[in-house]
């Protein structure tokens, strides 16, 4: 039977990956990739520079356990909600919130603005980013896009700048909370903004509405032509 020294000493071998992993992204919020050195890695874990080699072989590597450990399963989160069926209206307003919830209000939200800023760098980490991350975002909500103009609910558009239109906002508050964010004096109010995003790009996405007459700001009737 295991003593309890030796059941603690286990757990606490087997929480050290997760422990390295959690102390990286907190080196690499505040450092950036570059100045983040392997051993200030390990101080912050509480442990040993060789420790840290035992599970990561080297900074670059261990970039790729954190997006794969914190970012990654929120993007599964994503895919398995936009597969879900409904209308694809309900289905994006979803996914947007659930990035506020799920990205913008985490910690790891710092890992975007990291890529951005240090990718011409690092090609082989901004290369496993887009494969990892950016790669699935567009492809979901290119497929979100496409169903929602087969079923007529949306009208027909150019999907794949309109992938982007959608993506925006949400990269954009990330950089946000870690750039100028913390000098703002009124912060931005996540939630509002996806709301607010989602209700202009819905309108925009709108069926055109068939040729009709309106009344003009004179009295006088108006044709309202199609949209092309």
């Amino acid at each position: 039977m295991a003593t309890e020294p030796s059941v603690r000493w286990r757990r606490r071998k087997d929480s050290r990956p997760g422990e390295i992993l959690e102390a990286a992204l907190d080196c690499f919020a505040e450092r950036g990739f570059a100045a983040t050195r392997l051993e200030d890695v390990a101080a912050r874990a509480g442990v040993t520079k060789g420790t840290a080699y035992l599970y990561f072989k080297n900074k670059q590597e261990l970039f790729k356990a954190v997006v794969s450990r914190y970012l990654v399963p929120a993007i599964e989160q994503f895919e398995a909600a936009a597969r879900a069926p409904g209308p694809v209206s309900e289905l994006l307003a979803k996914v947007a919130g659930m990035f506020v919830e799920k990205v913008y209000s985490t910690p790891f939200s710092a890992l975007p603005k990291l890529v951005i800023s240090e990718a011409s760098n690092f090609p082989e980490l901004a290369r496993f980013y887009l494969d990892e991350v950016v790669g699935r975002g567009r492809r979901l909500i290119t497929s979100l896009l496409r169903r929602g103009i087969a079923s007529g609910e949306f009208r027909k558009v150019d999907v794949e700048p309109t992938v982007y239109c959608m993506i925006a906002p949400l990269l954009f508050s990330a950089l946000w909370k870690h750039s100028l964010g913390p000098f703002d004096a009124k912060p931005l109010d996540a939630p509002a903004l996806m709301r607010c995003h989602v209700e202009l790009l819905l309108r925009g996405l709108a069926p055109d509405q068939p040729v009709r007459h309106g009344q003009g700001a004179s009295g006088r009737k108006v044709r309202i032509t199609k949209r092309t």
